[in-house]
Parts: C-alpha cells; sequence; structure tokens
C-alpha cells in the first residue's frame, strides 16, 4: 500500500491488489492492520491505534481505500457512504468493447453468499437490490479497451457483475466470465478517483490513485 492523502481524522491508500481490506478466513494480514502499523510506528503510538474501515475494495481489486483515524469522522463517513455523498469512479480494462461508448447500467443483483458471486437480473427479482453505475470508453489499445466506471450505488462485485452481464468481463475476472486469469491473480479493475467533503474540516478532497505496475496498464497511463 502507499499513501495518498493523510490528515488527523483520515487516511486515504492507494491498495495493491494481493491485499484485503479487513480480516477473512485466509489468516492474510489485512490492509486495516498495515495502516495502524504504519500510523503506529509513523507517530510512535503507545498501545492500540484507533483505524475505522469505511467501505471495502474486493481483493483482486486496486486502488483508493479511505480510512477513518477518529470516531468522528468514522461515523460521519459511514453515513456519507450509506447516502452516496463519497463519489468513486473505477478504470477497468475489458476484451470486447461496449455495444454503446457510453451509457448507464441498470440491474438487480442478487447475492449468493456460498459462491461468493452476484448474479444480474433486467428486472427485480426476489432478494434483488438495484445497482446504477455510468460506464464511458475513455481508451483503447491494440487488444483491450479501457472504461470509465462511475458507481452510483454500492453492491457486492457490482462493477465486476454488471459489465459482464453487459457482455465485457473485466480482463483476468475468472468469477464473472474472463477466459484467463492474470498472473498475479488480479483483476483489471482499479479505483482510480475518490471524492467527498471532508468528514470535519468540510473542505472538497478530491484523490487520484496512481495505475498499478504492469504493461496493461503503462499503455493507459498517458489519459
Amino acid at each position: 500500500m502507499t499513501v495518498v492523502y493523510e490528515d488527523n481524522h483520515i487516511i486515504v491508500v492507494n491498495k495493491t491488489a494481493s491485499e484485503i481490506v479487513q480480516g477473512d478466513k485466509t489468516g492474510d494480514v489485512p490492509l486495516s492492520e498495515t495502516v495502524k502499523q504504519y500510523l503506529k510506528e509513523k507517530y510512535a503510538k503507545p498501545g492500540n491505534v484507533f483505524l475505522g474501515v469505511t467501505h471495502r475494495l474486493d481483493r483482486p481489486v486496486s486502488g483508493l481505500v479511505v480510512f477513518a483515524k477518529t470516531s468522528k469522522a468514522l461515523s460521519r463517513l459511514n453515513e456519507m457512504f450509506r447516502n452516496g455523498e463519497v463519489k468513486k469512479t473505477y478504470w477497468a480494462i475489458v476484451k470486447q468493447p461496449p455495444k454503446e461508448t457510453e451509457g448507464e447500467l441498470v440491474h438487480y443483483l442478487v447475492r449468493n453468499e456460498k459462491q461468493n458471486k452476484s448474479y444480474a437480473y433486467d428486472k427485480e427479482v426476489k432478494n434483488s437490490k438495484k445497482a446504477v453505475l455510468h460506464y464511458r470508453l475513455i481508451g483503447r489499445s491494440d487488444n483491450y479497451y479501457l472504461l470509465e466506471v462511475d458507481l452510483k450505488t454500492g453492491r457486492h462485485h457490482q462493477i465486476r457483475c454488471q459489465l459482464a452481464k453487459m457482455g465485457c468481463p473485466i480482463k483476468g475476472d475468472l468469477k464473472y466470465g474472463f477466459p484467463r486469469s492474470n498472473p498475479d491473480g488480479s483483476i483489471c479493475l482499479h479505483s482510480r478517483r475518490v471524492r467527498f467533503i471532508h468528514p470535519v474540516s468540510k473542505e472538497p478532497i478530491d484523490l487520484i490513485a496512481p495505475l498499478p505496475e504492469g504493461n496493461l496498464w503503462k499503455g493507459f497511463g498517458m489519459l
């Protein structure tokens, strides 16, 4: 991880595709603990360090993750995420171009806990949640296309599921229909930008994450 922004109340880091945001059954050290250790060492803090998780990124996804350093910031950020006041923009590399270069996708997602996978339907079905995103084609290389995605809702595997439903599974995402995995286990989905009003100072925050290492992303790095 790399620290992109930090003040007294929040810290925003650029997560690599191999890191998990919170602990899970793998027992691997989560990003939240790595950030706590970073803060403990940087400020020579005795005892436990407070760090609040405000949202998550899937393990194979890279990019910006916002943490709260104070309980005041945590409660306000939680509310902001619930109300859609935190604007998140992702970049996704896909093999198939979308039929339209720009559009809004509206689906109804049903999460299967056992499979850790979501399924998209065109109409509302039992136990479904409405999922909305806006996508735009912003780049292309010899073999791939780059989509910019603005999330309007925050559902389980939403971007992965909805792009696959559109016929554009994300490169490396075997779970959602891409034929080959990436060598490092990542998928080509990157949390590129986050915008919100600071929960305490009320100043506007607008952050952009550096792109992951690798020749595929480098081809789109000038955008």
